[in-house]
Protein backbone atom coordinates (compact mmCIF):
# COMPACT_ATOMS: atom_id res chain seq x y z
CA UNK A 1 0.00 0.00 0.00
CA UNK A 2 1.23 3.36 -1.09
CA UNK A 3 0.06 6.73 1.27
CA UNK A 4 -0.18 10.01 -0.01
CA UNK A 5 -1.69 13.15 1.43
CA UNK A 6 -3.52 15.88 -0.90
CA UNK A 7 -1.23 18.55 -1.31
CA UNK A 8 -1.78 21.60 0.47
CA UNK A 9 -4.82 23.38 -1.53
CA UNK A 10 -2.60 26.62 -2.02
CA UNK A 11 0.09 24.31 -3.71
CA UNK A 12 -2.56 22.94 -5.98
CA UNK A 13 -3.77 26.21 -7.18
CA UNK A 14 0.29 27.32 -7.78
CA UNK A 15 1.07 24.28 -9.96
CA UNK A 16 -2.81 24.94 -11.68
CA UNK A 17 -1.59 28.70 -12.53
CA UNK A 18 -2.25 29.30 -16.49
CA UNK A 19 -4.61 26.06 -16.47
CA UNK A 20 -8.39 26.82 -17.05
CA UNK A 21 -9.29 22.70 -18.50
CA UNK A 22 -8.80 20.36 -16.27
CA UNK A 23 -9.06 16.17 -16.17
CA UNK A 24 -9.14 14.06 -13.44
CA UNK A 25 -7.31 11.25 -12.56
CA UNK A 26 -7.81 9.03 -8.85
CA UNK A 27 -6.56 5.36 -8.30
CA UNK A 28 -9.05 2.71 -7.55
CA UNK A 29 -6.15 1.27 -4.68
CA UNK A 30 -3.85 2.52 -2.59
CA UNK A 31 -5.18 6.44 -2.96
CA UNK A 32 -8.64 5.39 -2.53
CA UNK A 33 -7.84 3.30 0.44
CA UNK A 34 -6.19 6.41 1.62
CA UNK A 35 -8.93 8.57 0.77
CA UNK A 36 -7.16 10.79 -1.30
CA UNK A 37 -7.45 9.94 -5.14
CA UNK A 38 -10.81 8.03 -4.93
CA UNK A 39 -14.74 8.56 -6.12
CA UNK A 40 -15.71 10.83 -3.86
CA UNK A 41 -12.46 12.78 -3.55
CA UNK A 42 -12.09 13.45 -7.11
CA UNK A 43 -15.96 14.78 -6.99
CA UNK A 44 -14.28 17.45 -4.15
CA UNK A 45 -11.85 18.40 -5.91
CA UNK A 46 -14.19 18.87 -8.61
CA UNK A 47 -16.55 21.16 -6.93
CA UNK A 48 -13.41 23.24 -5.52
CA UNK A 49 -11.68 23.70 -8.96
CA UNK A 50 -15.15 24.67 -10.44
CA UNK A 51 -15.51 27.39 -7.55
CA UNK A 52 -11.94 29.09 -8.22
CA UNK A 53 -12.54 29.39 -12.31
CA UNK A 54 -11.25 26.26 -13.27
CA UNK A 55 -13.46 24.05 -16.10
CA UNK A 56 -13.27 20.33 -14.96
CA UNK A 57 -14.10 18.33 -18.43
CA UNK A 58 -14.20 15.18 -16.77
CA UNK A 59 -12.13 12.60 -14.59
CA UNK A 60 -11.88 8.78 -14.34
CA UNK A 61 -10.58 6.25 -11.80
CA UNK A 62 -8.64 3.39 -13.23
CA UNK A 63 -8.08 -0.04 -10.87
CA UNK A 64 -4.25 1.00 -10.48
CA UNK A 65 -2.73 3.84 -12.79
CA UNK A 66 0.76 2.47 -12.02
CA UNK A 67 -0.22 -0.32 -14.68
CA UNK A 68 0.06 1.10 -17.71
CA UNK A 69 -2.74 -1.46 -19.51
CA UNK A 70 -5.39 0.26 -16.71
CA UNK A 71 -4.34 3.70 -17.35
CA UNK A 72 -4.45 3.44 -21.25
CA UNK A 73 -7.70 1.75 -21.12
CA UNK A 74 -8.60 4.96 -19.08
CA UNK A 75 -7.17 7.68 -20.78
CA UNK A 76 -8.40 6.03 -24.42
CA UNK A 77 -11.84 5.93 -22.99
CA UNK A 78 -11.73 9.86 -22.20
CA UNK A 79 -9.61 10.71 -25.27
CA UNK A 80 -12.41 13.23 -26.74
CA UNK A 81 -12.65 15.12 -23.35
CA UNK A 82 -8.50 14.54 -23.12
CA UNK A 83 -8.14 16.61 -26.30
CA UNK A 84 -9.80 19.83 -24.84
CA UNK A 85 -8.03 20.03 -21.71
CA UNK A 86 -4.67 21.81 -20.46
CA UNK A 87 -3.84 19.83 -17.57
CA UNK A 88 -4.25 16.46 -16.08
CA UNK A 89 -4.01 16.28 -11.90
CA UNK A 90 -3.88 12.84 -10.82
CA UNK A 91 -4.82 12.15 -6.96
CA UNK A 92 -2.28 9.32 -6.90
CA UNK A 93 0.75 8.57 -5.86
CA UNK A 94 4.19 9.73 -7.40
CA UNK A 95 4.47 6.52 -9.46
CA UNK A 96 0.50 6.88 -11.18
CA UNK A 97 1.27 10.83 -12.02
CA UNK A 98 4.45 9.69 -13.56
CA UNK A 99 2.35 6.48 -15.12
CA UNK A 100 -0.02 9.04 -16.48
CA UNK A 101 2.45 10.95 -17.86
CA UNK A 102 3.91 8.02 -19.92
CA UNK A 103 1.16 6.71 -20.99
CA UNK A 104 -0.38 9.71 -22.34
CA UNK A 105 0.08 9.95 -25.97
CA UNK A 106 -1.84 13.85 -26.37
CA UNK A 107 1.23 15.19 -24.60
CA UNK A 108 -0.64 17.18 -21.83
CA UNK A 109 0.21 18.67 -18.86
CA UNK A 110 0.49 16.27 -15.70
CA UNK A 111 0.57 17.27 -12.45
CA UNK A 112 0.58 15.71 -8.81
CA UNK A 113 -2.28 16.28 -6.84
CA UNK A 114 -0.89 14.35 -3.73
CA UNK A 115 1.93 13.57 -1.84
CA UNK A 116 3.60 10.53 -1.72
CA UNK A 117 4.56 9.50 2.03
CA UNK A 118 5.14 5.67 2.29
CA UNK A 119 4.86 2.09 1.93
CA UNK A 120 2.87 0.59 4.42
CA UNK A 121 0.73 -2.55 5.75
CA UNK A 122 -2.87 -1.70 7.20
CA UNK A 123 -4.07 -3.40 10.37
CA UNK A 124 -7.90 -4.38 10.64
CA UNK A 125 -9.00 -0.91 11.80
CA UNK A 126 -7.53 0.40 8.31
CA UNK A 127 -4.75 2.22 9.98
CA UNK A 128 -1.36 2.40 8.15
CA UNK A 129 2.14 1.54 9.44
CA UNK A 130 5.23 1.61 7.59
CA UNK A 131 7.29 -1.99 8.20
CA UNK A 132 9.67 -1.50 5.21
CA UNK A 133 12.67 0.32 3.71
CA UNK A 134 12.59 -1.36 0.12
CA UNK A 135 16.42 -1.49 0.63
CA UNK A 136 16.74 -4.73 -1.29
CA UNK A 137 18.61 -6.33 1.17
CA UNK A 138 15.97 -8.39 3.56
CA UNK A 139 17.04 -9.37 7.32
CA UNK A 140 13.66 -10.88 8.10
CA UNK A 141 14.61 -14.14 8.56
CA UNK A 142 17.33 -12.81 10.59
CA UNK A 143 15.20 -10.23 12.89
CA UNK A 144 12.43 -12.62 13.87
CA UNK A 145 10.30 -10.53 10.93
CA UNK A 146 10.87 -7.42 12.55
CA UNK A 147 12.44 -4.68 10.17
CA UNK A 148 15.43 -2.57 12.00
CA UNK A 149 15.84 -0.59 9.05
CA UNK A 150 12.39 0.67 9.39
CA UNK A 151 12.26 0.27 12.78
CA UNK A 152 14.70 1.81 14.22
CA UNK A 153 15.47 5.49 13.18
CA UNK A 154 19.56 4.34 13.08
CA UNK A 155 19.01 1.03 10.94
CA UNK A 156 21.00 -0.78 13.54
CA UNK A 157 21.40 -4.23 11.92
CA UNK A 158 23.01 -5.40 15.61
CA UNK A 159 21.24 -4.85 18.29
CA UNK A 160 19.87 -1.80 19.86
CA UNK A 161 21.89 1.51 20.61
CA UNK A 162 23.58 2.75 24.02
CA UNK A 163 20.31 5.48 24.12
CA UNK A 164 17.61 2.62 24.40
CA UNK A 165 16.15 3.29 28.01
CA UNK A 166 13.72 0.13 29.53
CA UNK A 167 12.93 -1.01 25.96
CA UNK A 168 11.99 2.54 24.51
CA UNK A 169 13.87 4.06 21.59
CA UNK A 170 16.24 7.13 22.35
CA UNK A 171 14.63 9.20 19.53
CA UNK A 172 11.06 8.28 20.35
CA UNK A 173 10.43 7.38 24.22
CA UNK A 174 6.85 6.60 23.53
CA UNK A 175 8.35 3.56 20.58
CA UNK A 176 9.10 0.47 21.81
CA UNK A 177 12.95 -0.25 20.54
CA UNK A 178 13.11 -2.28 17.68
CA UNK A 179 16.06 -4.83 18.88
CA UNK A 180 13.94 -5.19 21.96
CA UNK A 181 10.84 -6.35 19.74
CA UNK A 182 13.26 -8.61 18.35
CA UNK A 183 14.90 -9.98 21.12
CA UNK A 184 11.21 -11.07 23.02
CA UNK A 185 10.88 -12.62 19.46
CA UNK A 186 13.63 -14.19 19.11
CA UNK A 187 13.19 -15.39 23.15
CA UNK A 188 9.81 -16.76 22.41
CA UNK A 189 11.16 -18.79 19.65
CA UNK A 190 13.96 -19.99 21.47
CA UNK A 191 15.98 -18.46 18.45
CA UNK A 192 18.18 -15.93 21.08
CA UNK A 193 21.37 -17.71 19.42
CA UNK A 194 20.55 -15.89 15.95
CA UNK A 195 21.46 -12.58 17.83
CA UNK A 196 25.54 -14.06 18.42
CA UNK A 197 25.51 -13.85 14.35
CA UNK A 198 27.33 -10.12 12.95
CA UNK A 199 24.91 -9.11 10.19
CA UNK A 200 27.65 -7.71 7.36
CA UNK A 201 27.27 -3.56 6.51
CA UNK A 202 24.20 -3.80 3.67
CA UNK A 203 25.37 -3.23 0.43
CA UNK A 204 24.05 0.27 0.14
CA UNK A 205 24.46 -0.64 -4.32
CA UNK A 206 21.05 -3.13 -4.19
CA UNK A 207 19.60 0.35 -3.02
CA UNK A 208 20.39 2.69 -5.75
CA UNK A 209 18.11 4.09 -7.78
CA UNK A 210 16.25 3.87 -9.91
CA UNK A 211 15.28 0.05 -10.15
CA UNK A 212 14.05 -1.63 -12.93
CA UNK A 213 13.49 -5.31 -13.34
CA UNK A 214 12.84 -5.98 -17.63
CA UNK A 215 10.37 -9.09 -17.47
CA UNK A 216 9.67 -8.85 -21.32
CA UNK A 217 11.93 -8.40 -24.34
Amino acid sequence: MIITEQKPWKDLLDSLKGYAKIFLVGCGECATTCKTGGEDELLKMKGQLEAHGKTVLGMCIPGAPCVAAQIKTELAKNMKLLRQAEAVLVLACGLGTQSVKDNDRLGLVVLPGCNTLFGAVMDARGNFYEKCSLCGECVLDVTAGICPITLCPKGLLNGPCGGMDKGKCEVDKERDCAWVLIYKELEKRKKLDELKKIQKPKDFKKATKPHNLIMAK
